[in-house]
Formats: structure tokens, sequence, C-alpha cells
């Protein structure tokens, strides 16, 4: 493979010279400006919708409603369902309209969209649509919904429970549980939060008569998937949907899915013969763009006398919101059961989710899309079990995990570990920590009047499983320059696809990688495939780039044969050329792809890349001052199997984001409902801490890697890696540092009024659980 060298992204001089094209950028002619106006309670009947004076302002071109879309024929907004219910039963439907119909059920829901020549005569209209409601109870936690006399969200889901899902053997575990020797529990809530990509959502749709094709130029993970659930919302087929993206300013799951926004924008395009724009704001972010987290878990772990783990089981009770999104199933079910014993060789594992309406914003895939949560659950409760059996963690840990000679592992819910060196991780970040110096740390930060503690996590995630597409078309073309276009549907938004997608291609064919372009979601666009998620892109996308590159050298060595007047067995490629076996006759193959126009071109499908377990082993130190309750992460050192590293700058990147990613949730992120009234508390930065790249100090990532061989490279995601791994430590580090001072139990948010609060408690003898809220 191609060394990276020193070279830097290829996409970092278009965006630090401000080139680079977002959806605002785009401007059509004849385009009209849409605006929304959005429900400002969370649960109420729709009496009725005056919209004559909105009407009658100046500019306004038109004013719909749910019954516009109705009317359109559109349909609700698609959801995967992956799993049944525990009792065989099929995931219920949950219609989920493109403007309201009938009810609000969360605040911020969209209810009409106003249309106008320009933006801010579409604003001002708004203000003059007169809404009358019928006010009805709301539910804000999940626990609360699934309560009996709870107010009922849907009538079709009674109880508003959507799902009740099972994994594992319970049987099995059960009866693991009857000979443990002693058995260790833990209650925990993981907070929900706000994703916040730096580009608020923003599309414009357009409406091609002649050829009956609707186009939405949108942010997107990917042009595929999209495409897919339009169609579904239009009753079209996706041939007649084109998703249009140059740059997309993050998306960390919440870009995967379609949104109500772009249906009703689509169809208003349809209906008014012109193209309609809509850019969304910070505060529509917080308040309409999915959601994710808010689970409640209790996990326990039975042990026997020598502290060999016998079983788990977990019971989530996960918060959907007030509609089911795309993701939402999928990363409350399947993901929390492909790892569900972690890293350890545990025999016996149950695993059950209770899915729950609520009157919040839906909530849906975020960076690590369910398996934060099952990582976090798993070595939070292994971490209380090694602190109430009085051992190491370290220890504890090493002592129940998968050894090397085990593999390929297959965990008690029927997944399959292909290859891995959980111990060899292990003991090189123990060495890398200096682990076994850290009394004589947590004494010098006492004697400056701190707490520290000290935590760890074993993580393991399933990545690249396929997605929702059977299979990653990619494209290879040459112009008339022997300049290479790629084409995949996985798009980027930071993540440098475009870097190394070239450095793949360029590698196999010799070329140099800024002769190679990626593009993803052209017009004229077609391609079936995954889109951006899952820690996949690399190894699923990636994979399939190299074996294109293949199939272009031979293509290639018959061309060169004729070229050369040799036999095909004659011919061998090396760095980029054709060259007769022991002589110096050659050609290259930007000569042939010159010569021969096209016939070097590859459009490969039907490939796809298996599931990759990427590991590791992350130790974090925090400093804590009691007197404000705030804490410093003083170090961080990440120990990662990745498999084969293809380019390092990229791979650091991630693992920086994802592992401050990770702490600035444990650290203050929360999406915070008010109880009573259902509004968004937090719903500003005013109000809701982002994470600054100063959070995690003294940040160091190592490598472990393993290869595997469910794929050409030989590499395992890592877009998520960081995130997984750096909550349960972070957490298990804080508590660490606070069970000095009396504080036996704490949960997330670790804010300072928060952690100063159980300090001073504890100091008071009258400590109590500090887990939060559920709001």
């Amino acid at each position: 493979m191609q060394s990276f060298g020193t070279q830097g992204r290829l996409e970092d001089e278009r965006m630090l010279k401000g080139r680079g094209r977002y959806v605002s950028d785009w401007n059509l002619p004849r385009q009209a400006h849409a605006h929304f106006l959005r429900s400002d309670r969370p649960h109420a009947r729709i009496v009725s919708i005056d919209t004559a004076a909105a009407l009658a302002m100046p500019g306004v071109i038109a004013v719909l409603t749910g019954s516009d879309m109705a009317a359109a024929g559109a349909q609700g907004l698609p959801a995967a369902a992956p799993v049944k219910g525990r009792d065989g039963s099929e995931q219920p439907k949950v219609h989920h309209p493109a403007l309201a119909q009938g009810k609000v059920r969360h605040v911020g829901e969209p209810v009409v969209l106003v249309i106008a020549e320009t933006r801010p005569q579409a604003q001002d209209a708004a203000e003059a649509v007169l809404v009358e409601y019928e006010d009805l109870p709301a539910v804000i936690g999940a626990q609360e919904a699934l309560a009996p006399g709870a107010p009922q969200l849907h009538d079709n889901i009674s109880g508003n429970l959507l799902l009740d899902f099972a994994g594992g053997d319970e049987a099995a575990t059960k009866a693991a549980f009857e000979r443990a020797a002693r058995v260790v529990s833990l209650s925990a809530y993981h907070t929900r939060v706000v994703s916040n990509p730096m580009e608020p959502r923003a599309c414009t749709g357009v409406y091609d008569t002649a050829g009956d094709m609707y186009q939405l130029y949108s942010c997107t993970q990917g042009a595929s998937a999209m495409r897919g659930q339009l169609a579904a919302v239009l009753g079209v087929a996706p041939e007649k949907v084109r998703v249009i993206a140059e740059e997309v300013g993050g998306g960390f799951g919440v870009r995967f899915n379609a949104y109500p926004e772009y249906c009703a924008v689509l169809i208003a395009a349809k209906k008014l013969g012109r193209p309609v724009k809509w850019v969304g704001t910070r505060s529509e972010v917080f308040l309409s763009d999915e959601q994710a987290r808010d689970v409640v878990h209790r996990g326990e772990i039975a042990l026997d006398e020598s502290g060999r783990i016998l079983g788990m089981r977990f019971d989530f009770v996960c918060n959907l919101g007030a509609y089911v999104a795309f993701t939402g199933t999928f990363v409350n079910t399947v993901n929390l059961v492909n790892v569900a014993s972690g890293v350890y060789d545990v025999q016996a594992i149950h695993v059950r989710a209770r899915l729950a309406l609520t009157n919040t914003v839906p909530t849906a895939a975020y960076r690590g899309a369910g398996r934060p949560v099952s990582s976090y659950a798993i070595e939070r409760l292994v971490d209380q079990a090694a602190w109430e059996l009085k051992l190491d963690p370290a220890e504890f840990r090493r002592r129940n995990l998968v050894p090397k000679s085990a593999f390929p592992y297959k965990i008690a819910t029927g997944f399959e570990y292909d290859c891995g060196d959980f111990e060899g991780v292990l003991a090189d970040a123990l060495k890398a920590a200096d682990w076994n110096g850290f009394e004589a740390r947590r004494a010098a930060s006492a004697k400056r009047g701190r707490l520290r503690g000290r935590g760890i996590a074993n993580y393991i995630e399933a990545t690249g499983s396929g997605g929702f597409a059977p299979y990653d078309q990619v494209q290879v073309a040459w112009d008339d320059e022997a300049r290479i276009t790629l084409r995949a549907t996985s798009h980027n938004h930071g993540q440098g696809h475009e870097t190394v997608f070239a450095q793949i291609v360029a590698g196999a064919l010799g070329v140099p990688m800024d002769s190679i372009r990626l593009r993803t979601a052209d017009p004229d666009m077609n391609l079936t495939g995954n889109p951006t998620g899952g820690s996949r892109s690399l190894h699923g996308v990636g994979s399939v780039m190299l074996l294109a590159s293949e199939e272009v050298i031979k293509k290639g060595m018959a061309l060169a044969a004729d070229d050369l007047e040799v036999a095909q067995a004659d011919v061998e490629f090396v760095d980029g050329r054709y060259r007769v076996k022991g002589t110096d006759r050659e050609v290259a193959i930007t000569a042939l792809a010159k010569k021969h126009r096209g016939a070097l071109d590859v459009d490969l499908k039907d490939k796809k890349v298996g599931s990759t377990f990427p590991n590791g082993c992350h130790i974090a130190e925090v400093e804590i001052e009691p007197d404000t309750g705030t804490v410093e992460i003083v170090s961080y050192l990440a120990c990662d199997d990745a498999g084969n590293i293809i380019n390092d700058q990229l791979v650091e990147g991630q693992m920086q984001g994802g592992i401050t990613q990770g702490a600035g949730h444990i650290l203050g992120e929360q999406a915070l409902y008010d109880r009573d009234t259902g509004q968004l508390l937090s719903g500003s930065f005013m109000d809701y801490p982002m994470p600054r790249a100063i959070l995690v100090d003294g940040l160091r990532v190592t490598h472990h890697p393993v290869p595997t061989k469910t794929n050409p490279l030989g590499a395992k995601g890592v877009g998520e890696a960081g995130v997984t791994g750096s909550m349960p430590c972070i957490m298990n580090a804080i508590l660490d540092a606070l069970r000095g001072a009396g504080v036996t139990h704490f949960d997330m948010p670790a804010s300072p009024h928060r952690v100063w609060q159980a300090l001073v408690e504890a100091k008071s003898g009258n400590p109590r659980a500090m887990a939060v809220e559920q709001r």
C-alpha cells in the first residue's frame, strides 16, 4: 500500500481556502425560500390552522399544512424494522408525517411550511399563521411512558411500547446466576445528547416535470440511503430521486436519514413548479435534528469464587422520542447485542431492550449508534465488580478476557469475533500508561488538594456489517488526460474519504494521488451502496475500491499485451507500468488509458465485505477540585486494534475526535427537557456545553494491530472507537476519584455542580446516589 507520507489530505487546501461548497451555498434560478412553523408544545390536538393572514403578506407564494401533504399522496417517513419482539411480534408502524397531521407530539415538530420570494418574507409570514391547539398530557421519560396510565402518543402503540426485544439465552443466563458465588449489579442512565454538526440542516428541492424526477440538494452521509427513504415518502421508485451534495459539515449519524422537512420541500417544489430552498438555524438543530442515547440500563454480573464471570444480563429502557427514526430501532436492539459480552469470555448472556415512545425529539444513530451504550453498561459493571471484590480493575479484566488462542470466538448472542489479541492490547496499554505508578501520582495530587482517579475500559465494537444496501457499488472512470474519477455512495463529511480512497487506488495503480478525484452525490449518479456510518467506509468501500483497481489492472493486461505484441502470460504489472517479463519493454497504464478511452473503466457491483471487530484498552486519569467540583482529564492513553492502518493521520484524527466527543458527553452534554412543560431547557450553546479540543489533556494514541481476513485491506473500523472506549473509561476514573471522598455511585453528566454536590453530601454523612434524573 502506498505510503501517505507528509503530503497532507487532498481535501485540506480546498477547505482551508474557503472553496468548499455546502448546501446553503447552492442557489438555483427562480428558487423560492421556505420557513417552517413548529410546534411550541409537546402534545396537543390541532384544532384549526388559519393561513389567510400569512398568504396576504408580501412575497408569500404558498402556505402548506399536513392536509396538503396528504392530498399530494405523501406517505409517512419509513423506519427500519431489523428485529422482532421477544414474543415474535413484528415492529408496528408509526405514522410520521412530513407536516403534523391531527396532533403534534414534540416541541419543534414542523406544522406549517411557508414559502415566499425571500427567506425573511417567509419567516415574517410564519408569524401570522394562527394554530389553535387542544393541549394533551405529555410524557418525557421512557420509564414514565411505560408506566400504567401514561399519556398515549399513538393510538396503535399500546402503552407507548414500540418493541420489547431480547437477545441471548435467558435460560442459560438464569442458570449461571443461580450457581454464582456472588452477583454484582449496577444501574445507570446514559443521558440524551444533541449531535450538533457544524453545518445546520438545509436543503433545496427541485422537481423536473419532463423527467418526472425529484432532486434534493441536502446534507447527507450517503445519497443512496436517503434516496430510498425519500422515494418511500413520495411514492415513487428510487430511480426517480436524486440526492446531491458536495461538502457536508459533519454527520455523526444524524445526517443519515431523511427528515420531514426534506420531504415537505420536495412536495412543495413539485406543487409550485420551482425550486424551494430551506436553510435551518442552530435553534432548529436543537429542536428538530435527531437526538441520541437517553437510555436507562441495569446490569448484573454473576461471578464464581475465583472472580471469573459466569454470566451477564442487561435490561435497557430506550427513549425513541415521538416517532421512530429510520435507524432508531436498529441502534437500540442489534447494536446492543452484537458485542454483548464485550472482550470477556462469558458463556451466558441475556439482553432485554424496551423501546418507548415519548413527547421528545426522535432519537437515532449518533457516533457509535448503540455500541457506546453497550460498552458503557459492560465496562461500568465490570469496574463495579472489581471494586466490590477489592481486585485491581486491570487484573480482574485480565483474568476474564477471551484468550488469543480462542479466535474465532463466538459470543453467547451468536455473533463471532474473527480475530483479536485482547491480552496483548491490555498489556501494552498498562505499560504505556504506567499503571503501577498511579498511587504515587495520586499522592502528589492529594498534596495539592486534588482528588485523583484512574479509569480503565476494554471496549469492542462490531463495524461494517454491510449496512442497509446489498452491496457497495464503486466506479472507476478515466478521462482523456488519464485522470481518474472515483464514484461511491459513502459521503465524506470530515473523515478524509477523498484522501484515503485515492491513496488505495493510487497505490494499486501506481498513479499520482492528485490525479484522482472522488464523487459521491452528483446529479447524474444512481449508484447502490451504503452511506458513511458504522465505521465501515474504509474497510467496506475502501476494500471495493481496491478490488475495482485490481479489475482495472486485469483489463489493462490484454491491452498491454496487444500494444507490446506479446502474450498476456508474458506481461507483469509493476508500479503503474505493464512490462514484458525479463525485459525493459513497457507501457504505462496512463498511456493505455489515453489511447483506449473508456477501456479501463470499471463499474464494480455485488461486492461487500464482512464485519470487523475493532477493540482497545483506554486508560484515563482525572483530577477533581473538591471546592468547585471541576473535573480535569490529566492524562489519557488509548491502545487500539484497528487492524492494518492505511493512513496514520486520519486514524489519529478519528481517535482524537471520538475520545473528545465521549469526554464531552461525560463531562456536561445533556439534552434536558422540563418534565412538566415538555420544553427543551438546553436549547442553545448558552445551556449546552460543547467539548473543546483542550478537554482531554495528555492524550496519546497507540496501536496493537491484528489484521482481519474479512476484507482485502486487513483493516477494521475506527471512526467510532474513540467514543465507545472513552465514555466508560472517563466515568470509571471520575468515580474512582470520588470514592476516596465517600461517594459510591455517580452518573453522567459530571458537571462541576453535580460533582460538587456529591462531594458535599458525602462529607455531610448523608450521601445519596447521584444518578441523574431522567427527563
